[in-house]
């Protein structure tokens, strides 16, 4: 089982397990080392435990080769965590099969759906439509997890920022941002909720907080779809545009991602028109191309914060992998298959992005791809040396983006009073919990 062990050796601790224990015989001591490797049905895996002699640890996503469990030598199998899916998860489409499966009528399904996402309730025992015993097998089956709102910081702006606990005690954070005169040119009732895709990251671009403390694991499409479900519950506010910009690397985990956008974008769903949803990445050329192929029209904004790979290097880690050129490139097929404009995100830094070269370059890239370019004055992180530029520099940026042609915006004050950049209420609270318990 040497591969076995060098497989799991650089995983992560925290999630939960399956233990198969093994006995091997004195007299034939290689029958562990000629056992095939498991084979792996998800990514999101990792260790919990230490590995003996004698003893093999999967993740609950991993099934054991068929030689393995029909070996004599395979004693004991013990599942250590809990397997379901919570309903939330599933499409329409997964749920009329399961409707189906339980020999129910197929209008089961809308009254599922109805429940969840129009109504909203929080327990099985909700759907008062549903019979007894088939609200019963429902619990059986699939979990009907929820998300607790830890805290909420209100901005001078309206800006709010909010911290949940997930089933696993893990935080993330949403960010609710009313539209402005500022942003829009004029006034408007519209509200955008920046949502998390992952509990940390692990992609380490240096002026965020989001990856000071690692990546932990992939959120799922319910713990995405819960986080809209919450702010609208909480502020009362209907929600209009969907942007995949807070914590975690969105592309990382597409599966889940896209699967939480055809919850939030089905009429059985959340009902929030494809066009009012963006997806954020650092840079993911493959995936970018993979996102292209998708039939749902939803917008791309590209995080680039650096017009050459020089600067983009000294910030982005990710640019090492796929450099400008590249994810230019990928940016390239993704407009020719989209209807929809991308947009270029870049974060102004004091002495780092913000030269007039920059400004220059950043229009050459904009153009090629017709994008537009949204500029963010960078939101301090305690623990962090960079700054924002000042306004007079903020505004020379802009305006050279502009003289040349460029549909570019400045974003103004939108929760820089409440540390709004993501990942900040997280650190900050995870930090306040250990010094409280220290």
């Amino acid at each position: 089982m040497a591969n076995i062990k060098r497989y799991f050796i650089a995983l992560n601790p925290r999630w939960p397990l399956r233990r198969y224990k093994t006995q091997s015989s004195r007299h034939n001591p290689q029958v562990r080392e000629s056992r095939p490797p498991a084979k792996l049905i998800s990514r999101d895996i990792s260790l919990s435990g230490n590995l003996s002699k004698g003893s093999i640890f999967l993740h609950q996503n991993c099934e054991p080769p068929p030689r393995l469990l029909a070996s004599a030598n395979a004693v004991t199998f013990v599942v250590a965590t809990n397997t379901k899916i919570d309903i939330k998860s599933l499409q329409f489409q997964e749920l009329e099969v399961k409707v189906r499966e339980f020999g129910e009528p197929l209008y089961r399904a809308r009254q599922i759906a109805d429940w969840l996402y129009q109504k909203r309730i929080q327990s099985f025992d909700e759907m008062t439509d549903l019979p007894r015993e088939f609200r019963n097998r429902l619990a059986e089956q699939f979990d009907f997890s929820k998300i607790d709102i830890v805290r909420v910081l209100g901005s001078r702006d309206t800006t709010r920022k909010f911290l949940f606990r997930l089933s696993d005690d893990s935080l993330i954070e949403a960010v609710l941002i009313p539209a402005s005169p500022a942003l829009y040119g004029s006034r408007s009732d519209r509200r955008t909720l920046c949502v998390s895709t992952q509990v940390g990251c692990a992609y380490g671009c240096k002026f965020c907080a989001s990856g000071l403390e690692g990546f932990s694991r992939n959120l799922k499409p319910n713990e995405i779809v819960d986080q809209i479900i919450a702010v609208e519950r909480e502020s009362g506010e209907k929600i209009d545009n969907i942007v995949f910009m807070g914590m975690g690397e969105p592309l990382a985990n597409f599966e889940h991602v896209m699967g939480a956008i055809r919850i939030i974008n089905a009429p059985s769903g959340l009902g929030i028109g494809a066009r009012r949803i963006t997806v954020s990445t650092s840079g993911l050329a493959p995936q970018i191309r993979k996102l292209a192929d998708e039939p749902l029209q939803i917008r791309l904004a590209i995080s680039l914060h650096g017009a050459t790979d020089e600067v983009r290097d000294q910030i982005m880690p990710i640019n090492r992998r796929y450099n400008i050129e590249t994810l230019l490139s990928a940016c390239d097929y993704y407009t020719s298959r989209k209807k929809q404009r991308l947009t270029f995100e870049y974060i102004l830094i004091a002495s780092v992005n913000d030269s007039d070269e920059q400004a220059r370059l950043l229009a050459r890239h904009a153009k090629r791809l017709s994008a537009k370019v949204n500029l963010i004055p960078y939101n301090t992180v305690h623990g962090l040396p960079w700054t924002r530029p000042s306004q007079d520099r903020q505004e020379a940026f802009l305006s050279i983006l502009r003289d040349r042609g460029i549909a570019a915006t400045l974003r103004r004050e939108k929760g820089h009073d409440i540390d709004a950049a993501c990942g900040q209420l997280r650190l900050q609270t995870k930090r306040e919990m250990l010094t409280a318990s220290s």
